[in-house]
């Protein structure tokens, strides 16, 4: 059986089962809002949960993001089977599907998203490893649309 997409496959397999296995490290070690200076004033663990988006947007009302998370995980693995992708959208289609499904999982579990990457030095929300995947496979899939070769108009070439 010769698997289409393989890459994209074994990127989401990956992202999922490193996100997974980070936040279960987390919930294991850590109490709610204690945390670990890796790099005092830098870089922290520091475990809160999030039961709305990112920075916390729609935490009153988000149980629709665990839906949208199973929407976007399906139309995703339905692109994966339907079409060929070069590898750079193999790739970042695979990270956003890791993190649509890391985050979906803990929706659908618990209510709501463990987090834990606290990065200081910018003062910014705290993350998962869904969310690095979310953002690596978008950076992904826009290089990849800015290498696509120009497409040969027929009209053009007709006229030479």
């Amino acid at each position: 059986m010769n698997l289409k997409n393989r890459l994209f496959w074994v990127t989401a397999a990956v992202g999922l089962v490193l996100d997974q296995l980070s936040k279960f490290a987390i919930v294991q070690n850590f109490q709610i809002g204690e945390t670990l200076a890796l790099i005092p004033g830098v870089f922290h663990f520091t475990y809160v949960v999030n039961k709305g988006a990112a920075f916390s947007l729609f935490s009153e009302r988000g149980e629709w993001l665990r839906w949208l998370s199973l929407i976007v995980s399906a139309g995703l693995i339905l692109l994966a089977w339907r079409t060929r992708m070069n590898r750079l959208e193999q790739v970042g289609y695979g990270c956003v599907l890791a993190g649509a499904l890391g985050n979906g999982i803990d929706r659908f579990t618990a209510g709501q998203v463990v987090d834990f990457l606290d990065l200081r030095i910018i003062r910014f929300a705290v993350f998962n490893l869904a969310d690095v995947f979310i953002n690596i496979g978008i950076f992904c899939l826009l290089v990849a649309a800015f290498q696509q070769p120009p497409r040969k108009d027929s009209r053009h070439t007709a006229d030479k």
